[in-house]
């Protein structure tokens, strides 16, 4: 059924978020948060959401409301319906959200993307046919009013390195999803990573799961989608330092990671999302193979036609170094991203069975594209242009 909250009357779009903040390192999550859901239409308000928490699994750090002034009583049926189309991507300049955004103005979806207000505006998502509104999950007031015509939110935000873990992954996320559920949200498509369940011990997967939890528990229509690594970052970690002759950094571990191009996980994400038989899901997408840092190197290397300078660093060094960052307030931060890191140089492999899940959306696994082949591409192209430019060179000192 299309949403009729996209009408909303033009106060809303001004709606007052007021945020209530506790101090908290990171959710403590050991049981299950409740979420607590009234809607009341009144002349003078629109009380749209209470939170309460109980001692367990995930709670919710903070107490969210919104507060829209209204000229009068209406019936939230009335107005005119949301397109199904009509999509929010949050996070929309990073390496997924791109390609999402991408992959959605291919398939006629009407595309708005949630970016933060910066210095060097998102001039080419402009530019591919999206709408830019700027929005700032570290402001929940600033959300209400980017969700007004909204049928689906696609959230593939994560904080920036320079700041705590938990403003845009926890609180943020939070604000942000009960929002979506005041503002009659149809569907909430969430990217999480995959096990983050099974290591409490790491604040980025701690919280990944604690939002899980706390989607899972909203009410709202969501998808779910825990991945395992992107084959875009191997390009900065490994391919361009073998270029470059400079050191590549790994560790000592046997860590298997199943990794995926992020145009097939946008393009899988879509075609899970148009599945009326997906609802209330969590899938987990994976990559054709796992494969160990070293294996990935030695792949880069094949296709560089060099050899990498590698620096090793073993797994103790990593532990050694979060125990002692851990001890000052101002890098805990660094312990935290260094706990994940810790994680990726363990004896663990990120990857699943794909096999129903393809049978599920449909789709031919010889379609989904492998890390040779990926990586291949990338090297065909950069070093024909590696080669054109050393051509052009050579012309213009003949000429001069």
């Amino acid at each position: 059924m299309a949403s009729r909250l996209g009408s909303l009357p033009p106060q809303l779009a001004s709606t007052s978020l007021h945020h209530h903040r506790h101090h908290l390192r990171r959710p403590q999550c050991s049981g299950q948060a409740s979420l607590s859901w009234r809607r009341a239409v009144a002349p003078a308000q629109l009380d749209l959401i209470s939170v309460s928490t109980s001692p367990g699994r995930c709670f919710a750090p903070m107490l969210v409301k919104c507060n829209a002034q209204t000229a009068v009583a209406t019936s939230l049926s009335q107005g005119t319906p949301v397109r199904p189309t009509s999509i929010l991507v949050v996070g929309a300049t990073g390496t997924l959200g791109r390609q999402v955004v991408r992959r959605a103005l291919d398939e006629g979806y009407d595309v708005r993307c949630l970016v933060r207000p910066r210095p060097a505006p998102a001039d080419f998502l402009r530019d591919w046919g999206a709408i830019v509104v700027n929005g700032d999950l570290s402001k929940p007031e600033t959300i209400p009013a980017t969700l007004v015509g909204v049928h689906t939110v696609i959230d593939c935000a994560t904080g920036r390195p320079e700041e705590p873990i938990s403003t845009v992954d926890w609180e943020g996320k939070v604000a942000l999803i009960q929002c979506a559920k005041a503002m009659g949200i149809q569907k909430y498509v969430f990217y999480s990573i995959h096990n983050c369940d099974k290591h409490p011990e790491v604040p980025l997967m701690e919280i990944k799961h604690c939002t899980e939890k706390f989607l899972q528990d909203s009410g709202l229509n969501y998808l779910i989608i825990r991945l395992c690594g992107f084959m875009q970052g191997l390009i900065g970690q490994y391919a361009v330092p073998i270029l470059e002759e400079k050191s590549v950094w790994g560790t000592d571990a046997p860590t298997r990671i199943a990794y995926m191009d992020t145009q097939d996980i946008s393009r899988l994400t879509f075609i899970a999302m148009r599945n009326e038989k997906i609802n209330k899901e969590l899938l987990t997408f994976a990559g054709p193979r796992a494969w160990t840092t070293q294996e990935v190197i030695t792949l880069c290397e094949r296709l560089a036609g060099q050899d990498a300078n590698v620096t090793t660093v073993p797994v103790s060094i990593l532990k050694f170094t979060r125990q002692l960052t851990r001890l000052f307030q101002w890098t805990n931060d660094v312990a935290d991203r260094l706990a994940f890191s810790e994680v990726l140089s363990s004896d663990i492999v990120f990857s699943v069975p794909m096999t129903e899940t393809y049978n599920l959306l449909g789709v031919d696994q010889k379609d989904i594209v492998t890390l040779e082949r990926y990586l291949q591409d990338y090297f065909t192209n950069i070093l024909k242009k590696l080669k054109d430019l050393k051509a052009q060179s050579k012309q213009t000192d003949i000429f001069l």
